[in-house]
């Protein structure tokens, strides 16, 4: 067996946030924990506590588990990742899922239809964020009919920069880990890799 790697769920807040919460990812930095991971659900967003997480601590990494795909456009949540990413020193982990028809009809008024090809979709346009030095003259395409959000003739921002690390780990769940099978990660560009696990 490898090296045993710790992580801990501070999930997502009820009425608030934990009073405790930075003082429970600093001591399982002390403790040794790889990783710490947050959610998002009916109020609180994912990337957010990671922020404030990630600023008073120096080792732990800082997952999203889950940023939900409804929740943001892929490009919005490639930007806020790498964003992290860049502010934490490259520690994040990008954990990424469709949730279901509940949240996303009922909170994020979108349809759920098709979470297995929005998921495809999603994750090819992380990547293609995910580049370094993007440059980029036509606008990066999604389907209508699995994102009808989405106008796909707006044109999108040329440049994301350089953040000094190989890649981010993107963490899929559900069905979707299952369709992509090469191995125990399938490197979609040279920044992102996706965890089939």
């Amino acid at each position: 067996m490898g090296d045993l790697k710790l992580g801990l769920q501070l999930g997502y807040w009820g009425a608030g946030p934990n009073p405790k919460m930075v003082e429970i990812a600093q001591e399982a930095e002390k403790l040794g924990y790889d990783a710490l991971f947050t959610a998002e659900a009916w109020g609180s967003d994912v990337f957010t506590p990671l922020a404030w997480i990630g600023a008073h601590t120096e080792r732990i990494r800082l997952g999203t588990g889950i940023a939900q795909m409804s929740a943001r456009a892929p490009t919005a949540t490639a930007m806020a990742a790498l964003t992290l990413d860049h502010l934490s020193g490259g520690r994040v982990i990008l954990g990424l899922g469709v949730s279901g028809p509940q949240v996303v009809e009922g909170w994020y008024g979108a349809p759920f239809g098709k979470p297995l090809a929005r998921t495809r979709e999603y994750v090819d346009i992380v990547r293609q964020v995910g580049c370094d030095e993007l440059e980029r003259e036509a606008p990066i395409a999604l389907t209508p009919e699995i994102d009808a959000r989405v106008d796909v003739d707006r044109p999108v921002v040329r440049q994301i920069g350089k953040y000094g690390r190989t890649a981010i780990v993107v963490l899929l769940t559900g069905r979707a880990a299952s369709i992509l099978r090469n191995g125990p990660y399938l490197k979609v560009s040279p920044r992102v890799l996706v965890d089939k696990a």
